[in-house]
């Protein structure tokens, strides 16, 4: 029972298996608050959802209420330094965020249990008295302006405001959320507007308590919780200002029947068909539109999406309800288009009528709705534990939208089959309120009009019911059919009898063929499992022909298994096979009951692969458009390619694989896929509810279907043969440089991407890396992002490759070029060198416990557990007791072991120092990119022109996959 100050006990709804206790209270400010106690958690959390967001921005100031989300974090009356709130919870092993919606405005946080305390006191001095100070105001109005820019070259984000803007302008669903530099501080000043003033303003009159709903997450009991809260968040005024429901539909009569031809920025053409419907939050029990969702966007035999599949026009479709609110939303059919399909959109969009008529024609499935209502319920009943800091956030997003004993479940659980309501949803999906948005470069010159806050390049025509009626008689005559009944639903969820309670995995089995990891669930009680399958194979990487071929291998697989393996999926067991450096993986996962029968299939297919012409096509279409796509990423996600290209020995470039692509055709596959399997070693891990008899008998049986036979199609690798990832190793002393444009001349963002490398995976090593890291990050966040504004996208994290750990700076800038973050850098480096000595010893001291209680956390699920071990494996260091030994040498470690790392690895000054930076030159520097290529390198900088040559100009660290047979296991 969950029992407030205010109102009738509640039940709240939750799990079987779920053992944390739950309690609503509502504080005499009218603040609505769930508390979870829950005594095995590592970590505690909160989060306020604040029942106001971009919607409620004040006319001509678009972004306001995204400001102030920025503006919270900064300074409060009760801790009035900037950034102190970051930075504790960083210090103490925590994260937070937040995010703005249209209708909501959420903050989150999460940290180690002994900040609980006073780390929620911090949070709450958001909502009781924060400082916005001018000068942060003006510098924060950057950081959203450097937000912004990074948004406008997505396309997802385009075309979003392009269906926003595409709508009645007196509907509060028209604006222009994130703001920018022009809406916060330059049109403001032209109508003698003080954006601060309208900030202060905002929040006085929107962030009021009985608008807000807390979620704390602790491991106290519920009374010390209710405590805690009581005394700290009383203190919110609560101004009774009311909800205020969005009035009326978004879209006019103007707004529909239209298709939109628009411009994107990534190759590839894409078709979503929108549709003003009936919010799914009013009957979110009966679910209609995930029935909906469930039938339009299935792909097994008989569906849209397979019928467009065989086609060849479409190689993605999903279906789901978009914008919601809780008196307006869409439902959404979202299709990648082929180059052949792009030229059949009308054809198209005619048979995704012809699939609505028929659904209208079946009427509503009662056995349907039960499959979905069954799911629903073992998937809530049998859900896995998430971090914390997910789970508050999730649940304080619900609680606005659902009654109080519904707000764990959300609209998860579908209970009330009601045929009239869904056949009401569905006849809304009408040729007489459609929305089409038709995305492809081919409309580039062809377009009149432009949207104005991304630019998006657009043109809009009326279209007619009768018109689609015409299309729906001039689509090809597919059968169309209904799903038949799902055999992947699972009816035992029985958990099986573990007789060791091993906390490690163990080697099961060994042969000249594989070698088998087990490790049984003996912490989640949970019917689920886990199955890797990594197949090593040497003759994947011998040239970019034979890497471009392993992913058309691979992606061709998974193409011929879809309509197979979308019933397992819909029933909670998943599959993914991805290719890498080495080979490929086939990872198989969720309910155990039936995951042999999905590996068998999957098996099946990789030995009896069959490529199929019309097939192959499509997929060499798909992945030539991947990599043409590559120019269109994040100038900091270049420069981090450049550095993996320059670090890993015998990586190809993505232009090389690229240029060999059209040469590769169908017989190339034919021919590749015998030599790819002919030589292959498989490393396996299992895990979960599964039995050890049952994982060895399923690995003898694969090794039997690849090695035994009269005619085996694999044999074991030579020593020779094994294949290892290793990585380029620096010199000491030295600070190389690589500079390149970026690849996107529409993009203005440049980035600077700096790689200290450390050494190989050592313990003692890799817990001062990992405290230099807590201890630095949010510093160097503050400095470089919030006081420097140097970019948005800013931080400081160690990287890990094939053994060699490092540390990197990311920073993206449209301001300032590269080659200035740079010297910032440098400068921030020089700086911290002094705050580190000045550090007290008890300062010093937290920070280990800190980093101690952030190693010592438990794994929530079988996933985090599955995900650890295997890195261990996969990785070849096998140091599955790695967490007792760092938190061993942590305890070990002083202030003068943290600084002697700094002086040797990090400081610009030591003589062991092994840097790399890389700069990616956007366009709004290009005058600095030229003189840089003019310019001889700078004092202690090393040029790299070429990356290749460079490669084979260094040694390489050893691998540790070369060294198993030395360990004892």
């Amino acid at each position: 029972m969950a029992l407030g100050s205010m109102g009738e006990p509640v039940e709240i709804v939750k799990s079987r298996s779920d053992k944390r206790e739950y309690r609503r209270i509502v504080l005499d400010n009218s603040l609505e608050v769930l508390l979870i106690s829950d005594p095995e958690t590592d970590k505690c959390a909160a989060s306020m959802d604040v029942s106001v967001g971009s919607f409620s921005d004040p006319k001509d100031l678009e972004g306001l209420a995204h400001f102030l989300e920025h503006m919270l974090f900064f300074a409060s009356e009760k801790y009035p330094l900037e950034n102190s709130y970051s930075n504790f919870i960083s210090e103490h092993g925590g994260s937070t965020n937040a995010f703005t919606s249209s209708e909501h405005t959420n903050f989150y946080f999460d940290v180690n249990i002994d900040g609980f305390e006073e780390a929620l006191d911090r949070f709450a001095q958001f909502f009781i008295k924060p400082l916005m100070s001018a000068d942060a105001t003006t510098r924060e109005i950057k950081a959203v302006d450097s937000e912004n820019q990074n948004n406008l070259i997505s396309d997802g984000r385009r075309i979003y405001q392009l269906e926003k803007h595409l709508s009645s302008k007196d509907h509060p669903y028209h604006k222009f959320g994130t703001g920018s530099w022009d809406t916060l501080e330059v049109r403001p000043k032209e109508r003698g507007i003080d954006t601060r003033e309208e900030l202060l303003k905002f929040y006085k009159e929107n962030y009021s308590a009985n608008l807000m709903h807390l979620v704390v997450y602790a491991k106290d009991s519920l009374d010390k919780i209710q405590s805690l809260v009581q005394d700290v968040f009383q203190k919110i005024e609560n101004t009774n200002k009311r909800y205020t429901y969005v009035p009326g539909e978004p879209c006019t009569a103007e707004h529909l029947q239209i298709l939109v031809k628009a411009v994107p920025i990534k190759q590839g053409h894409k078709l979503s068909i929108i549709w003003p419907v009936t919010p799914g939050l009013l009957y979110y029990k009966e679910g209609p539109l995930s029935y909906l969702s469930h039938l339009i966007g299935h792909e097994g035999e008989g569906s849209l999406f397979y019928s467009l599949k065989k086609l060849g026009w479409a190689t993605s479709l999903w279906a789901s309800e978009s914008g919601r609110s809780r008196l307006f939303s869409f439902f959404e059919v979202y299709i990648d288009l082929t180059d052949v399909g792009h030229d059949h959109v009308q054809e198209i969009v005619g048979l995704l009528f012809k699939y609505i008529s028929l659904l209208q024609e079946k009427g509503a499935c009662q056995w349907i709705f039960e499959e979905l209502s069954a799911m629903s319920e073992t998937d809530f009943h049998y859900q896995d534990k998430i971090p914390p800091i997910d789970y508050v956030v999730r649940i304080a997003s619900n609680m606005q939208d659902y009654p109080p004993k519904d707000w764990l479940v959300g609209s998860s659980l579908l209970s009330k089959f009601n045929p009239k309501i869904i056949e009401t949803v569905l006849n809304e999906l009408t040729p007489y309120n459609v929305r089409i948005f038709w995305q492809s470069p081919k409309f580039e010159g062809h377009t009149n009009c432009t949207e104005p806050w991304y630019g998006t390049a657009y043109s809009t025509e009326k279209i007619t019911g009768s018109t689609i009626e015409q299309w729906m008689k001039n689509a090809p005559l597919e059968d169309l059919h209904l799903p038949v009944p799902n055999l992947f639903i699972p009816d035992n969820l029985s958990l099986k009898t573990i007789p060791d309670k091993m906390s490690t995995p163990i080697l099961l089995r060994k042969s000249p063929h594989s070698r088998l990891w087990y490790k049984p669930d003996t912490s989640f009680s949970k019917p689920k499992g886990y199955i890797i399958l990594d197949f090593r194979c040497p003759n994947c990487r011998i040239s970019p022909e034979s890497t471009v071929l392993t992913g058309l291998f691979v992606r061709l697989v998974m193409d011929h298994l879809n309509e197979y393996a979308y019933y397992a999926e819909i029933a909670g067991l998943g599959y993914s096979i991805s290719s890498h450096f080495n080979g490929f993986q086939v990872y198989v996962y969720g309910y155990n009951q039936k995951m042999t029968i999905l590996l068998e299939k999957v098996i099946d297919k990789l030995l009896n692969f069959e490529v199929k012409p019309d097939r192959f096509s499509v997929i060499k279409e798909l992945i030539t458009r991947k990599y043409k796509n590559i120019k269109c990423q994040q100038p900091y996600e270049q420069a981090m390619y450049y550095c993996s290209l320059a670090l890993q020995e015998q990586r190809w470039s993505w232009n090389d694989e690229l240029e060999v692509l059209p040469s590769l055709d169908v017989d190339s596959l034919a021919r590749f896929h015998p030599l790819l399997l002919s030589r292959t070693f498989l490393e396996c891990y299992v895990a979960g509810n599964i039995e050890s008899n049952e994982a060895e008998s399923m690995i003898q049986h694969i090794e039997d279907l690849f090695y035994k036979g009269p005619r085996p199609i694999s044999r074991t690798l030579f020593a020779s043969e094994n294949l290892t990832t290793r990585i380029i190793e620096l010199g000491q002393g030295m600070q190389y440089l690589y500079a390149a444009e970026g690849l996107n001349p529409s993009d203005e963002n440049s980035a600077f991407f700096q790689y200290i490398q450390v050494g190989l995976d050592d313990f003692e090593l890799n817990v001062r890396l990992q405290l230099f890291e807590l201890v630095a990050k949010q510093p160097a966040f503050d400095q470089l992002r919030s006081v420097e504004q140097l970019g948005y996208i800013t931080s400081l994290s160690r990287m890990y490759d094939s053994g060699v750990r490092g540390l990197q700076f990311v920073v993206q800038s449209s301001i300032k070029d590269p080659k200035y973050v740079e010297s910032r850098v440098r400068a921030f480096l020089d700086m911290f060198k002094t705050k580190l000595s000045e550090m007290s010893d008890e300062e010093f001291k937290k920070k280990v416990n800190a980093l101690i209680d952030v190693k010592l956390e438990k794994f929530k699920n079988i996933w985090e557990e599955t995900d650890f071990f295997w890195w261990e494996i996969y990785s070849g260091t096998y140091k599955f007791d790695r967490v007792q030994k760092e938190v061993a040498t942590l305890k070990q470690l002083t202030k003068t072991d943290l600084i002697k790392f700094f002086d040797e690895y990090v400081s610009i000054s030591s003589p062991k120092r092994k840097a790399l930076s890389v700069r990616v030159y956007g366009s709004s520097h290009s005058s600095e990119y030229k003189s840089e290529k003019e310019e001889p390198a700078e004092p202690d900088f090393v040029k790299i022109e070429d990356i290749f040559s460079f490669r084979r100009s260094r040694p390489v660290y050893p691998s540790f996959k070369g060294n198993f047979e030395n360990k004892n296991f």
